[in-house]
């Protein structure tokens, strides 16, 4: 019969604080986990839930000294030793302690074992155990402080705690990562969360983000342009429900009930649609997005920019000298208050919704005219004025001869009721013989057919065109005069080409002296003279020129089509400019900057106090004499007040060839060794990260 040793368990008793001291044997060394201070701040709160182990102390001899080592427990003793320190409790206070008398085994192998055998908490159990205090009625905050985390930590385990059951025992058997267990806290649905976990378990594509786009496949991004354009605050006022994803960047969140999204959007959509038809449009179109070439086949109106009033231009100069005693004043400090920044911010915003001109139509094509309203990437609202369809096409004038008053007034005339038809001019009409029915053949052709048809001799023209270079450019080049040259005469052309020229004005009040500006007005003038004073007698003119005439014109008329122009994207201005569509023309302006050879500086701008020096901060004005002078001349002029600094620098900068960065045409990109593309740029500003930065500036 085989005994069994009988194992005995050390005895456990309190000893004084004063009579422990900490054993060289323990094994732990590097720090790591909670804190001292924590742990301290822990034991007050609940006393010390784990005795500490020691032995007894010997002195050379071998001899007992009284007191006793702590070789497991380390860091129990120092946050003891801080109470002590915070008289919290006292030196003689006693301290539970199990105390080993085996010296068979070593109190290195103690310590050890101790830190060894230790098994942390499974995290799902922490799930569960806060979720248990919040539900006894345990805040959330308390819970935070009383674990050392923050509340953001507890709600996001609070969350983890709240998913699917099921998926909760995958997981404590380690059948899914934490990762993907925290992609399913996504959703609050346990039907489909479990319904995707049993798709995607055995598949590949289980990773966390896939988990997640499952699951929001069916709600809409707060970042959606729908949601931008009536504002998730209405969206949630209306009783919308958004769903937050508490472990990654979300962008704001998905919104649920999409169908209560699409009735806010259609109902704000119907309300701007007809405040845009209060105008004076014949129609309205509106929608989310438009389908590409909505607009394709049909004529578009040229507006004319509204001058700014004496009001307006006032008010500008106003807001304007504002945000430059605002920007003198705090251009030393490290930080500008939130009030001067907001005040900063709605100076910007007013003065580009006063730059920002809309355009008027002329009224009797505006009345047979419509526009089309949509939503823009941003979220703002988009609208498109000044189409028209052909079915609202004016009808040609009648023949003085014809003396038939009543002529195409038959109810089976075949036009539509209350659109004009088209008459005068229609091939077959005077065709007749006189055997043929004359009732029958005075009718006009029905407006559908007459479409159908010129449709397609405008493809045939299209076609002959393009084989027809010399043409299709005198073509152009007539169509560019008339909108150059011509008020409300770009109805003279059947090209559906253009030139929209933005208004620079209000945006620079002394471009006008400016040389390039003063070379366009006297090039204008020269051809005003050569060109008739009647657009019908222009295209005569136009193939008369030579080929170097006809180039230098045409170069000319469609110089005033560039629009290199940075503007902020703001909701104020009728004309809707996007972010992506000032982008792109900036882009697009390096490419035509680059072909021209464009040379700012030997177009005569050269830095001011007034064009730039005086209106910007001191950081761009050292930046500038650096890079045109050397850290040098920059240092001699830090010590100086703003106005003298601007000052300063103007003399510095004189003769240098210096540009501001929105001034600067970027080098083309070019193949580098690798393979890939680098980009050899002007040197940038410091401090001067975003291209868009050095616009806002100088756009001011």
């Amino acid at each position: 019969m085989t005994k069994h040793m009988k194992i005995v368990l050390s005895g456990s008793r309190d000893i004084p604080f004063d009579q422990l001291v900490l054993s060289q044997a323990n094994v732990r060394r590097v720090k790591a986990g909670v804190s001292i201070d924590a742990l301290a701040a822990d034991i007050a709160r609940r006393g010390l839930l784990q005795s500490l182990t020691v032995r007894a102390q010997r002195d050379e001899s071998g001899g007992e000294t009284g007191k006793f080592e702590v070789p497991a427990g380390g860091r129990r003793f120092r946050a003891l030793q801080l109470l002590v320190k915070q008289r919290k409790m006292t030196k003689t206070q006693g301290v539970p302690c199990i105390v080993r008398e085996d010296d068979t085994i070593s109190a290195e192998e103690d310590s050890l074992a101790e830190n060894t055998h230790r098994e942390p908490l499974h995290p799902l159990d922490q799930f569960r155990a806060m979720r248990g205090l919040v539900e006894q009625g345990v805040n959330v905050e308390t819970v935070a402080a009383t674990f050392m985390v923050t509340p953001a930590v507890v709600k996001q385990r609070l969350r983890l705690a709240s998913v699917s059951p099921k998926l909760h025992a995958v997981y404590a058997e380690d059948g899914m990562t934490l990762e993907q267990l925290m992609a399913f806290a996504v959703s609050e649905d346990h039907d489909r969360q479990e319904q995707v976990w049993e798709q995607i378990k055995d598949s590949y594509q289980n990773e966390a983000y896939y988990i997640r786009r499952r699951l929001t496949e069916e709600t809409v991004r707060a970042s959606d342009k729908r949601v931008r354009f009536v504002t998730l605050d209405a969206y949630v006022a209306a009783g919308g429900y958004v769903l937050r994803d508490l472990f990654e960047e979300d962008g704001g969140g998905w919104l649920q009930d999409v169908a209560l999204l699409d009735r806010l959007v259609d109902e704000k959509l119907k309300t701007e649609g007809e405040r845009v038809g209060e105008e004076g449009w014949k129609w309205v179109a509106v929608a989310v997005d438009f389908p590409y070439g909505h607009r394709f086949d049909l004529r578009e109106l040229n507006g004319e920019p509204v001058p700014m009033s004496d009001e307006e231009e006032a008010r500008v100069a106003v807001l304007r000298e504002e945000a430059d005693q605002l920007e003198n004043e705090w251009s030393d400090a490290d930080e500008i208050p939130d009030e001067v920044e907001a005040r900063i911010t709605t100076i910007d915003e007013e003065i580009a919704s006063l730059v920002a001109r809309p355009l008027t139509f002329d009224p009797e094509e505006q009345a047979r005219a419509g526009a089309f309203v949509s939503i823009d990437t941003d979220g703002s609202l988009h609208v498109e004025r000044g189409y028209v369809r052909a079915e609202d096409e004016p009808a040609g004038d009648a023949d003085p001869d014809d003396d038939d008053e009543d002529l195409g007034s038959g109810d089976d005339s075949g036009a539509e009721p209350g659109v004009a038809t088209v008459v005068t001019g229609m091939p077959g009409v005077d065709a007749a013989t006189d055997d043929e029915d004359q009732d029958d053949l005075l009718r006009p052709i029905p407006d559908r057919l007459v479409s159908e048809l010129t449709a397609y001799r405008t493809m045939a023209l299209r076609d002959a065109l393009a084989n027809s270079p010399q043409v299709a450019f005198a073509a152009v080049l007539h169509a560019f005069v008339l909108d150059s040259f011509y008020s409300y005469s770009s109805d003279a052309t059947c090209l559906q080409v253009s030139i929209r020229s933005p208004y620079l004005g209000a945006h620079a009040p002394n471009l006008g002296d400016f040389g390039p500006a003063k070379a366009v007005d006297a090039r204008h003038e020269s051809w005003s003279e050569r060109l008739p004073d009647q657009p019908a007698d222009l295209w005569d003119v136009l193939t008369a020129l030579d080929a170097d005439e006809q180039a230098a014109l045409f170069a000319h008329c469609a110089s005033f089509g560039v629009n290199a122009l940075w503007e902020a994207a703001t909701r104020y201005n009728s004309g809707s400019v996007s972010a992506r569509t000032v982008s792109g023309r900036i882009e697009h302006s390096h490419i035509v900057a680059r072909a021209t050879g464009l040379d700012m500086v030997a177009a005569g701008w050269t830095p001011t106090v007034d064009n730039y020096l005086g209106r910007v901060t001191k950081p761009h004005i050292l930046a500038a004499v650096e890079q045109a002078k050397g850290a040098e001349v920059a240092d001699r002029l830090a010590g100086l007040k703003k106005p003298d600094m601007a000052r300063a620098a103007e003399d510095v900068l004189v003769g240098t060839g210096w540009l501001a960065e929105p001034l600067r045409t970027p080098d083309m990109e070019v193949p580098d060794t690798d393979g890939g593309v680098t980009t050899v740029d002007p040197e940038p500003v410091p401090g001067e990260d975003a291209f868009d930065e050095a616009y806002a500036v100088a756009a001011e």
